[in-house]
């Protein structure tokens, strides 16, 4: 374990919570404090060691490798303060499931997290909230702050400002772009690359030991991806499946099932904030 008398601040995410907006538009521009953008992460222990600031802030989304990035962490860095944003769990699912649809993954919702059986791609282990912030718990020695997407979607300027205070920093709120970035692709459009998903792999990987061949392929698998996305609008709707992508009633059971566990991290939403 490094022995330092820095103040470091780790914004663990998760993913889905807002995390980008929060990487590209908020934290460069936070004053008293030094933001180590993730493109930094991979050598984020030296990106530490050189930093000259006292107050720094280290940010990274993780899914379903949270306990592992964790746990490497927090074996050189156990006096962090880890900051967790937290999303409903039926709202999390869906989104989640949404971006891996969009990445090529070709199953059902019930194929990417089986609540009956836990065979799914994601399982109940990453949707077990309260699990996670046991984890932080345990691996660090000051207690997770605990915040929520509900609160950065509907009041961002508030959000950050408890953001703030709470790492004991400053910014100037005129200065952030609250533009929405993009509009999230529709049900028409995921449905579209979930068909050609099951003729063709169009899952992100690594095909070449080669980068530059690697970063050709990667280019290729994008264009042909957005090509379908954007493709599908022209499509008549008649020819899409009136089964809706996601089933209602599938992520009510997903909340309902999950119901203790938000109450449970619900305990830990600060009333000033």
């Amino acid at each position: 374990m490094e022995n330092t008398d820095k103040n470091i601040y780790f914004h663990v995410g998760i993913s889905k919570t807002g995390s980008t907006f929060l990487q590209n538009r908020v934290f460069p521009r936070l004053s008293k404090i030094t933001y180590i953008p993730t493109n930094k992460y991979h050598r984020i222990f030296e990106e530490i060691k050189s930093c000259q600031s006292d107050q720094i802030l280290v940010s990274r989304e993780f899914d379903r490798q949270f306990e592992r990035e964790i746990t490497l962490f927090s074996s050189r860095y156990r006096k962090a303060t880890p900051i967790i944003v937290l999303r409903k769990h039926e709202e999390y699912l869906a989104s989640q499931y949404k971006r891996f649809v969009k990445n090529g993954f070709k199953g059902d919702i019930e194929d990417f997290f089986d609540l009956e059986n836990d065979q799914g791609f994601f399982k109940a282990l990453h949707l077990n909230f309260s699990y996670q912030i046991g984890v932080l718990k345990e691996k660090f020695e000051k207690d997770p702050i605990v915040l929520f997407y509900e609160d950065l979607r509907s009041s961002p300027k508030a959000f950050i400002k408890a953001f703030c205070l709470i790492t004991f920093s400053e910014i100037n709120l005129e200065k952030v772009d609250f533009r929405k970035k993009h509009i999230s692709y529709s049900e028409k459009q995921l449905k579209a690359i979930k068909f050609v998903s099951k003729y063709f792999n169009l899952k992100k990987r690594v095909v070449f030991k080669n980068p530059v061949l690697n970063l050709f392929w990667r280019l290729y698998q994008a264009f042909f991806r957005y090509g379908i996305l954007y493709f599908s609008l022209i499509v008549p709707s008649f020819m899409y499946s009136i089964k809706p992508l996601i089933s209602p009633k599938y992520l009510k059971k997903v909340g309902k099932h999950f119901k203790d566990d938000w109450e449970n991290c619900l305990k830990y939403k600060k009333t000033d904030l």
